[in-house]
């Protein structure tokens, strides 16, 4: 605060002192205003816009069955954003109703939207800009990338423009126009915070890259559209990252030409064709490069490989470590499925692999991926007389035949005891070692040969099956 002297006259000073404030307050103003003028109008793009968006509620003539996903992180993280109440309207016990958005992308009345919006829905009403409301017709929904495509009988509609998700960059502006909670035509804006995003669904599919960004999105902007500065849709909203139910900061849209691809052919077919593999792979950690001989994480660690499977029979084998596909790089393995999804059954793909240290290449017939999967599922069979400690700190048991066929595996030891290195390594009694430093164990005498051949200090890779699913655990041996 500035001190007034009674003569109204400031000394030489604090002349000084009221220049400098004053020169600064100009400065500051002056940068206010220069990042002011930075900022990005969001005005004529909704203009523009808003009339091609639209407003999607549904009718059920029993309660909707549980939307949780069965995965307890998937359930208190990520949410798909629509109330089961529906909006503020009241709802009638025995019809009820959804809110979500979506948008037009013909003319002639195709609507895009999440499926999670539409699935089990008796009736389906679509509201338009211009307040009318017309019944919607289900052209095909797709579960795995939580699309939609519905018809509705108009013509002459107002379409969105649609952009290119591929080019879209990290930190870029966008912004979402939806119905959060049931108020239309919200619009809300932020950045892109990351692309290529992976979300397992409740069968631990992952084929949708998503766009994460900060935009704010609230239950009724599930399935509307995501737009950047040049008004050009390039995601489709679909899910949040939330401990409250509500927007926290992260939101998550599905890119615009994978959106594109599914709804193409679900009003084509009525169905989604996508490339599968056949193969079971998880991440490369630290401890798995090393023991693998990597110089750093990286690629899909192929922890199975599913008889008969095209993977089978292009010569990929557990123990291999996927780098590239068709000439795309895979740095972590939630990258492959998004690639081989995209790809066209009965096409022939170009993968790398690593194996046993040396690069190799294949070339695989991908196969179609079935509608729904058989769940590698099985039960520990009966005991088998142990095996004395290993230096690994394991005791091992022969598995019965008809206990690896309960568990689809062909050869292995089941663990009755872990301690020390094998305990740090995170195996666990009950786990059935297939492979032991990129070998097949066969049988206990095996087994023992293996141990008994590994360098002290070193890791290695040790393949388990565990309540049916493979996975590749890290094992330092311990010094003699």
């Amino acid at each position: 605060m500035l001190r007034i002297f009674s003569n109204g006259m400031f000394s030489r000073s604090q002349r000084g002192l009221v220049a400098s404030w004053c020169l600064g307050v100009a400065v500051s103003m002056l940068a206010v205003g220069s990042s002011a003028a930075e900022l990005p109008d969001f005005t004529k793009l909704v203009e523009q816009n808003s009339p091609a968006v639209v407003n999607i509620s549904t009718e059920q003539s029993a309660s909707p069955r549980n939307r949780d996903s069965g995965n307890e992180q998937l359930d208190e993280f990520f949410k798909r954003f629509f109330p089961d109440g529906g909006g503020p309207e009241g709802r009638t016990p025995n019809a009820p109703r959804s809110l979500g958005s979506g948008f037009i992308v013909s003319a002639d009345g195709y609507v895009l939207t999440n499926n999670h919006v539409v699935e089990n829905a008796d009736k389906i009403v679509v509201r338009l800009n211009d307040r009318r409301e017309l019944e919607a017709e289900l052209v095909g929904a797709d579960p795995r990338s939580d699309l939609a495509v519905l018809k509705i009988n108009a013509k002459n509609l107002p379409v969105v423009k649609l952009g290119n998700s591929d080019k879209l960059k990290v930190g870029e502006w966008v912004l979402a126009i939806g119905s959060p909670f049931g108020f239309d035509y919200s619009v809300t804006a932020g950045i892109v915070s990351a692309k290529g995003r992976s979300l397992p669904t409740e069968n631990n599919e992952n084929y949708v890259p998503f766009i994460q960004t900060d935009v704010a999105i609230n239950p009724g902007n599930s399935g509307g559209p995501l737009f950047n500065l040049n008004g050009e849709v390039i995601g489709i909203n679909s899910q949040i990252y939330t401990r409250s139910g509500g927007f926290m900061g992260v939101s998550f849209a599905i890119p615009i030409d994978v959106a594109m691809e599914v709804a193409d052919q679900l009003k084509k077919d009525g169905r989604v064709s996508r490339g599968w593999l056949g193969v079971v792979i998880q991440d490369v950690d630290r401890e798995l490069a090393e023991s693998f001989g990597l110089k750093k994480p990286g690629g899909a660690l192929v922890a199975q490989v599913l008889p008969d499977g095209p993977a089978a029979k292009g010569g990929i084998q557990a123990g291999d470590i996927i780098t590239t596909f068709n000439g795309e790089e895979v740095d972590l393995s939630s990258d492959l499925p998004h690639l081989v999804g995209r790809t066209r059954a009965g096409s022939t793909a170009a993968v790398s692999v690593v194996r046993a240290g040396k690069s190799k290449r294949l070339k695989i017939k991908i196969g179609e991926l079935a509608d729904s999967g058989n769940p590698i599922v099985g039960s520990a069979g009966e005991a088998g007389p142990d095996s004395a400690p290993s230096r690994l700190g394991l005791t091992v048991e022969a598995v019965p035949a008809a206990a690896l066929e309960r568990l689809n595996v062909t050869q292995g030891v089941r663990v009755t005891a872990a301690q020390g290195a094998a305990a740090e390594a995170g195996i666990a009694p009950g786990d059935i070692i297939t492979r032991l430093a990129n070998k097949p164990v066969e049988s206990i005498t095996g087994f023992t040969k293996l141990v008994d051949g590994l360098e002290s200090g070193k890791s290695v890779p040790v393949l388990i099956v565990r309540n049916g699913t493979p996975t590749f655990r890290a094992l330092k041996v311990p010094a003699d």
